[in-house]
């Protein structure tokens, strides 16, 4: 080896080891840049101790990134807080005035999310009762009460946090009505008399706060059963009954 090229790799190889360094922390460098939100994500999971995929997947679903997103019923942000929520959750975990910073709420849907699960103990009700609202989903657990279409979509399209298991189905799938013998006829109703107009169904909501009251309508439906009626039986030949 000649000394001219001895020289030349000795001035190079100071450069070797940098060079070298710099190639095993791109991977990394890449992987915190390859989502503006992926530090937040990383902080909020890792503060209120649920997966990180679970608020991704939240995220996308309730406002695809959006970092201004407002729903019709009020909820902000990428992971639609309540104004009501989002005041309670600010309060308790020190958040920031501004309900869309990035930051915080994330936080704030993380908080929800772990205390949802913590209430409900498996990740369909945590889901159900952060979309439609833990009073809602007791509704639902309690009496019977439909979920909302809305919050059925909602679990089918977050399927990849529950795995499509058969609680998901059991939550998305409305159970037996108990109510229903209250609504149904004594009697066969006679030919040509007049069906009652369909209920219109409830206004979904996208969530309301945990401390918030709950859409109470089955006092409507055993209200219209004890109503009182003109007779149990219907008169013959238009004479009134003795």
């Amino acid at each position: 080896m000649s000394a001219a090229l001895l020289a030349v790799l000795l001035l190079l190889a100071p450069s070797a080891a940098p060079v070298a360094a710099r190639a095993q922390d791109a991977p990394a460098e890449r992987a915190a840049a390859r989502h503006p939100y992926a530090a937040h994500v990383a902080d909020a999971a890792g503060r209120f101790g649920i997966p990180e995929r679970w608020i991704w997947a939240v995220m996308r679903v309730e406002s695809n990134g959006d970092v201004r997103a407002v729903s019709s019923a009020g909820a902000m942000g990428l992971m639609q807080i309540m104004p009501a929520t989002w005041a309670s959750l600010r309060a308790r975990y020190g958040l920031g005035a501004d309900p869309y910073d990035v930051r915080d709420n994330i936080m704030a849907g993380a908080a929800y999310l772990r205390a949802m699960h913590d209430r409900y103990g498996n990740a369909t009700a945590m889901l159900a009762a952060y979309n439609a609202g833990p009073g809602r989903y007791d509704e639902y657990l309690s009496r019977g009460r439909p979920l909302p279409v809305e919050t059925r979509a909602y679990l089918a399209k977050l399927a990849s946090i529950t795995g499509g298991s058969d609680d998901t189905r059991l939550a998305a799938a409305p159970l037996p009505d108990p109510f229903a013998w209250r609504r149904a006829a004594l009697f066969a109703v006679r030919p040509g008399a007049v069906s009652p107009a369909p209920r219109s169904a409830d206004r979904t909501v996208s969530q309301v706060p945990p401390e918030g009251p709950a859409d109470d309508r089955a006092g409507l439906v055993m209200a219209d059963a004890a109503s009182p009626s003109n007779g149990l039986f219907v008169p013959l030949s238009g004479r009134p009954p003795p």
